[in-house]
């Protein structure tokens, strides 16, 4: 039989090398002709210890093998390609020989050692790892001597859990419902019925805390109360909000105040945050949302806060105002009632979901940008990249004390770094920023965009802008006009990308400074502007004095003197300032005392007492002797008007004097 199948393919052979010769008498490709590559096989030994072992070979390049046992009998059996053969063997080593024959007969010969052993595994040892990627996630892999494939049993409190197979040199992976301590058993399987075993304890840990995301999430923390309930699952509409898990919560009877509480991991620290925000899904608008913060053990300490949904079938934006909260206390649970007071049916009227919950100041303080460092921000990078903040490494042309580092190291070619701030960033379309950078070569591109919070690669961003540094080894500043700009787009991750495109190496040659980034200031009075006064006001462009505090070289000086009440200055503009309602404008003011009064407005250029012009509003220094930040927020401001000229008066009401005590300076008035 074995004389057929050769003379079959001897004649297969001819019969080619005919075909080939009739055709064009080209047998080149006899040449590369190679024998089969990448020889192995695959032993599949049965656990009830009659040591029958299934072999199945396998090559590139073969059609079929001779298998020899390697048990002494000198048996070879021929096997073709895809098929398996089987083979009792008692308890041993054996050295298999699988020999692969190609289509021309050209063969490759290899030794695979098998080993059948009736013995209990020896020397079981076991990996038990968190997942980086997911808290609830355990990674469990074992070695054992004499084992021929494993069971895991990740939790042994479960009586009817099936182990998991584990093959020998993988890993197996299974995801906790919550967290906990966990008892897991790993069995060792030999070639028989013998086996071992082990058990090890493991804790899952996720700590709830703000935000809350729902993505990966501990739901022991959910408790429901009165006839709701709220349970963490897929998002049903994603139109609105991209999140792929969110809570669900559905209000049933018999009780009108039926709720559910989220029990965080540690007291929420309100101190500086006191306005909580959530998405919220309402299947109906004009729905109240009732969030109360509670102490962990006492629920007498709490405060209440209500908010109503105005959409309906949509996800909207709440906020919760929790200003007055006593921060003396703590706080760890987050009670919910939907239309507290009314009795729910269940239904989808009555079906709410929830997401992203997280703190948020209340806006009143100074604007993101600038961003300077002194201070210290979330800050986080990808792909190689690497963000620090570090003490200025040289102040020659930037005096600041800190500022931050970034390194692009091996990775990938977009590796870089993200500054994460809670409140949006202010921008909008053709808006200038500036930075600072300190570049060890001159032709360094530095790419920066905005992005929102949405994981990618569902992220909306701004388009991505590139400046170039033309120094070496010395500050200089960037310029990035942002376009790109969606409006209702809250964004609040600053991205910064050095030479996108081309892998760094960690070097210094890969490694720069960037301080002071900021939105170009309607004036910074570097380059002096239009003034004139009225009534005893009096303006002039001066070196800065006082450089603690606002590092500028020049700055304003406004002084009142004797006049009118009203006496102030202006400064005018060639192109009308960009404003409307609710622009916030911030000023940096030094003032001679605390508790001066300083008026802003916006007028057309149209002669009084037929100017046009905004509402007037007044901001009041804390601080003497000192730079400080002042805000105003505009109102007043009609459409269609050019506002060139910007006028601006100390203590209106109150006659100055021209002494110091009615001299203050001023610099960088920027939205």
């Amino acid at each position: 039989m074995k004389t057929l199948k050769y003379i079959f393919r001897l004649t297969m052979v001819l019969l080619l090398l005919v075909s080939c010769t009739e055709d064009d008498n080209d047998l080149s490709f006899i040449n590369e002709v190679v024998a089969p590559t990448e020889v192995s096989a695959i032993f599949n030994i049965t656990q009830d210890n009659t040591g029958l072992v299934t072999i199945t070979p396998n090559a590139v390049g073969a059609s079929n093998y001779n298998i020899t046992y390697g048990d002494g009998s000198g048996e070879v059996v021929n096997v073709v390609q895809g098929e398996s053969i089987s083979h009792t063997y008692v308890e041993g080593t054996y050295p298999v020989i699988i020999e692969a024959v190609g289509l021309t007969g050209l063969k490759t010969e290899i030794t695979k050692e098998l080993l059948v052993s009736f013995k209990a595994p020896e020397n079981l040892e076991v990996k038990a790892n968190i997942d980086s990627s997911n808290p609830f996630v355990l990674n469990v892999s074992a070695t054992a001597d004499y084992a021929a494939s494993f069971l895991v049993f990740f939790d042994t409190s479960n009586v009817d859990e099936v182990g998991t197979p584990l093959e020998l040199g993988d890993e197996v992976s299974f995801e906790y419902p919550a967290v906990g301590d966990y008892t897991i058993k790993v069995v060792a399987l030999s070639g028989g019925t013998e086996s071992s075993e082990i058990t090890q304890d493991i804790t899952i840990s996720k700590p709830t805390k703000l935000p809350i995301d729902f993505e990966i999430f501990d739901s022991s923390v959910l408790v429901d109360f009165g006839g709701a309930s709220i349970a963490v699952v897929d998002n049903p509409d994603t139109d609105g909000n991209l999140s792929s898990k969110v809570a669900k919560i559905v209000k049933n009877g018999p009780e009108v105040w039926a709720g559910n509480v989220i029990i965080t991991s540690a007291p929420i620290d309100f101190s500086t945050k006191k306005l909580l925000k959530m998405d919220v899904w309402s299947p109906r608008p004009g729905g109240k949302v009732l969030l109360k913060m509670e102490n962990l053990t006492d629920n007498k300490i709490f405060i209440e806060s209500e908010a109503t949904t105005v959409r309906n079938g949509t996800w909207e934006e709440v906020v919760f105002d929790l200003s007055a909260i006593d921060v003396s206390q703590t706080f760890q649970k987050i009670v919910l009632f939907f239309d507290f007071g009314t009795v729910g049916t269940g239904d989808n009227d009555w079906t709410f979901y929830i997401d992203n919950i997280k703190q948020i100041s209340d806006g009143s303080g100074p604007s993101v940008l600038p961003i300077n460092f002194e201070t210290p921000f979330e800050l986080s990078s990808f792909d190689g990249g690497d963000i620090s903040i570090i003490e200025n490494p040289d102040t020659n042309g930037n005096p600041s004390t800190m500022v931050a580092k970034m390194v692009k190291g091996a990775g990938q070619v977009w590796a870089g770094s993200k500054i994460t701030v809670e409140n949006p960033f202010e921008i909008e379309e053709d808006i200038t920023i500036t930075a600072k950078v300190w570049s060890p070569r001159a032709g360094l591109n530095l790419l920066m965009k905005f992005e929102d919070a949405t994981p990618w690669p569902n992220t909306k961003a701004t388009a991505e802008v590139t400046a170039t540094t033309t120094t070496a080894n010395a500050w200089e500043e960037v310029t990035f006009t942002m376009t790109g700009v969606e409006a209702g787009i809250d964004y609040v991750n600053l991205v910064l990308i050095m030479d996108n495109g081309t892998v760094g190496d960690g070097t210094d040659n890969y490694t720069i400074y960037v301080d002071d980034i900021s939105v170009v200031s309607f004036l910074d009075f570097e380059p002096q502007q239009d003034f004139s006064s009225f009534d005893g006001g009096e303006i002039s462009v001066i070196a800065n004095p006082d450089t603690n505090g606002n590092p500028s070289s020049m700055v304003a000086q406004l002084v009142k003197g004797a006049g009118q009440v009203w006496a102030g200055s202006k400064i005018t503009v060639g192109t009308p300032f960009s404003i409307d309602n609710s622009t916030t404008i911030t000023v940096k003011v030094w003032s001679p005392r605390a508790g001066l009064n300083l008026l802003m407005k916006f007028e057309d250029a149209t002669p009084w007492p037929n100017t046009k012009a905004t509402a007037e509003v007044t901001a009041t220094t804390t601080t003497a002797n000192a730079w400080e930040e002042l805000t105003f927020t505009l109102t007043g401001v009609e459409a269609g008007v050019d506002y060139v000229n910007l006028v601006l008066i100390m203590d209106n009401g109150t006659a100055g004097d021209g002494t110091a005590n009615y001299t203050i300076y001023i610099d960088d008035i920027q939205k």
